[in-house]
């Protein structure tokens, strides 16, 4: 197992085979785990694993099987000379024969990108087997070269190669003079044309030393050939390297500043909302201990007035309690990005249930608001939580703007769920003052003339309703909120009916 150690962290990988996505875990404060398909070049191949990624030029294969072809056909071309005088022979059949599939077998050159080594034993055996020239075995042997990486099969590849190219060399000189290319490039000027033999300007031994010592320097120049075109294959992917981990260390640099930043602002919130809503819950109970002290010394009208003044004063404690837990809740979410995931999952309170649903309608009747309630719900373990919680939170959205902004009106609620129709909540309650202006985005056309509140009071609404919307949004519902010419708010949501896992078994 490599590990690569970073300023942030460290990452950790198995090596697995190519075309498997790589998979990186980063280990740092955070605790995050990321998959990083495109980061695959930070990690170093395995031996196992010694394909390097030269990019295959099309347009090169045609001059390369054009050159494959020329190169055989001249070899067996001047072959086939001697079998000239006998036809019908066997071996002239031979000749024609490898004429023929001279034109064929350059073709296996397309294949030296995905299948290089295949490609160069077969083109090794072709130049071995029939009177070819080797230069198709050379080129086939540069793009193994260049491809493959192994070391050990680099030096088989140049053990076979060289042999086959000095055998076929030597094959050529070996012919007569006259069906030699060898032969030919040492013949003296004006010999061998018009009947006259050739003339030699150099003894046999020596052509054939020729053929050999060229036949070594054509092998040593395809390999030097594959090695530099695998130079500059490694250059391109170092590059794709750096690039790719300059991008990643800009992606952990971003994260690690939002990271920073979240923390000063739960830092600030601990010191702020935390610290006002224990204030509330303390007043809260210094005003119930006071009315409990006074109605011991009042009269018995004065007593009830009191009473009440403890009951609210109770009720006003324990939610400053309640909303201070769960801004606490929300603080720690912020500074443990990885159990705030866990945490904001949906579960039986926080989703539709009829439970939820109940305690939500029991605690706002509970602060003395009017709830009038028409609510038609069924096969709710069918739907699915996400949405589910979607849904719950618009209802206690609505809920919220009501007592927020319209305190002591009453609030008219409607909930629709159901598979066939899906899920529909109307929630509504009227304002306490006219209001100038309404957030335009989402009231409905008849109710636009009407719309109006102040600036601030818009803007307040409109921050919750509008997330609100791009949640209801994303999984295809629909949301819209505004005033009527009553001035009479609503929320009216719409959300399709999808079915859990379980429900679709």
């Amino acid at each position: 197992m490599d590990i690569i150690r970073c300023p942030f962290g460290q990452y950790t990988n198995a090596h697995i085979r190519p075309h498997v996505q790589w998979r990186i875990t980063l280990q740092c404060r955070y605790s995050t785990t990321m998959t990083f398909p495109a980061i695959r070049s930070l990690l170093v191949p395995t031996n196992d694993d010694d394909e390097v990624p030269v990019r295959t030029r099309r347009w090169l294969s045609v001059p390369m099987i054009v050159c494959a072809i020329f190169a055989c056909l001249l070899q067996v071309s001047l072959a086939a000379q001697p079998q000239l005088d006998s036809p019908h022979g066997a071996i002239y059949v031979w000749y024609v024969f490898a004429t023929f599939l001279a034109f064929a077998f350059p073709f296996i050159l397309l294949m030296r990108s995905t299948r290089p080594e295949s490609v160069f034993w077969i083109s090794l055996a072709i130049v071995i087997v029939f009177p070819y020239d080797p230069l198709l075995m050379l080129m086939a042997l540069t793009a193994l070269v260049a491809r493959r990486s192994d070391t050990a099969r680099t030096v088989r590849a140049i053990a076979g190669a060289v042999p086959a190219a000095v055998w076929a060399q030597v094959r050529d000189s070996l012919q007569p003079a006259d069906a030699s290319l060898w032969h030919m490039l040492f013949a003296k000027p004006n010999t061998g044309v018009n009947g006259e033999p050739i003339m030699l300007l150099a003894e046999e031994p020596t052509i054939i030393a020729t053929a050999t010592v060229v036949a070594i320097i054509s092998v040593a120049v395809a390999v030097l050939l594959g090695l530099h075109i695998r130079s500059r294959a490694r250059l391109r992917q170092a590059d794709a390297q750096t690039q790719a981990a300059q991008h990643h260390v800009q992606h952990l640099q971003s994260d690690l500043n939002s990271q920073k930043l979240v923390d000063a602002i739960a830092a600030e919130a601990h010191d702020t909302l935390a610290h006002s809503l224990s204030l509330i819950a303390l007043n809260a109970s210094a005003l119930q201990a006071e009315a409990n002290r006074l109605a011991s010394h009042a009269d018995s009208s004065t007593a009830d007035s009191l009473a009440s003044i403890v009951s609210t004063a109770d009720e006003l404690r324990r939610q400053s309690a309640g909303a201070l837990d769960e801004a606490h809740a929300i603080i720690d979410m912020l500074r443990h990005p990885q159990q705030a995931w866990e945490q904001l999952a949906p579960s039986d309170d926080t989703s539709l249930t009829r439970n939820s649903l109940e305690a939500l309608i029991t605690d706002t009747r509970q602060t003395g608001v009017s709830v009038n309630t028409w609510i038609d719900i069924r096969q709710l373990d069918e739907l699915d939580e996400a949405t589910g919680k979607i849904a719950y939170r618009s209802i206690q959205e609505g809920m919220t703007n009501a007592l927020r902004h319209a305190p002591g009106m009453p609030v008219s609620l409607e909930v629709k769920a159901k598979p066939s129709d899906g899920i529909h909540i109307h929630v509504s309650n009227p304002v306490a003052a006219p209001p100038s202006q309404a957030p335009a985005a989402n009231i409905p056309a008849p109710a636009r003339s009407a719309a109006s509140t102040s600036s601030e009071h818009s803007r307040r609404i409109g921050v919750g309703l509008s997330a609100l919307a791009a949640r209801v949004q994303a999984v295809g519902g629909t949301c819209r909120y505004g005033f009527d010419n009553r001035r009479i708010f609503h929320l009216d949501v719409t959300l399709p009916w999808h079915r859990n896992a379980n429900a679709l078994a």
